[in-house]
């Protein structure tokens, strides 16, 4: 069995040093970076299973590059990691499609944890699931995209299919903000206070139509958390 490839873009070089010799010890290939230019042109070209991405990069920081990432490999796994650990940093990292955020300074034992978290989260991601139809809207989750009865679209990031994903995988059941947070994101939820599930939430239902229409794709359970809305018809691949 190959062993997984881990991009590492850490622009201090003993930091860089010590998550590259961590991760080698425990089994992974490891490539380094260190700066943001680099860095996007080993994205374009690279086969990974995973990137570690360090916050404040010259050429161009985490925050730049995690977008484009994201548009482009929607499905690859991201563990920012950073001195930078204020609230509004962490909820950016991971509104901005983040798989975890690290704050230096880590253990090497928490970082192999997170990181052995992640890959088995993306290795267990459903995708059997290939649309959601309700009324005349349907999402397609491929595409990353709601289309309605007029024929408009509107574009979907992998975060919220993955949100769509995992609440049609557990029809019938109420979501907690906890459970969204640790099987979606994958974070330890122990000491986080964050709403970055319910505005992840809100802009899913804007998007949906869920507003101006009288069957909702998402539905709140008060005191429970989310769930698709009843009418919502769940297609498998």
């Amino acid at each position: 069995m190959s062993k997984p490839v881990i991009l590492v873009v850490e622009d201090d070089p003993a930091i860089r040093r010590g998550l590259t010799d961590s991760l080698e010890f425990s089994g992974y290939q490891v490539i380094e970076c260190c700066d943001g230019l680099e860095a996007q042109r080993l994205l374009r070209g690279t086969q990974l299973d995973l990137v570690l991405l360090d916050v404040v990069l010259p050429g161009k920081n985490g925050f730049e590059i995690l977008p484009e990432l994201r548009r482009n490999r929607p499905r690859l796994p991201v563990i920012m990691v950073t001195a930078r650990g204020t609230e509004e940093d962490r909820v950016k990292g991971l509104r901005d499609g983040a798989d975890d955020y690290v704050v230096k300074p880590f253990s090497s034992s928490e970082l192999l944890a997170r990181v052995g978290a992640v890959l088995r989260r993306s290795a267990e991601r459903p995708t059997d699931v290939q649309a959601l139809t309700v009324g005349t809207r349907r999402i397609e989750f491929e595409r990353r995209e709601v289309r309605d009865s007029a024929g408009a679209t509107r574009q979907l990031s992998e975060k919220e299919v993955e949100i769509l994903r995992y609440l049609a995988t557990s029809s019938g059941r109420a979501i907690s903000r906890e459970e969204l947070l640790q099987r979606v994101w994958g974070l330890d939820i122990r000491g986080i206070e964050t709403r970055t599930v319910d505005m992840h939430i809100a802009r899913l239902r804007e998007k949906v139509g869920d507003a101006e229409a009288q069957s909702k794709v998402i539905v709140t359970v008060r005191s429970k958390g989310y769930m698709l809305g009843e009418d919502v018809e769940v297609e498998l691949a």
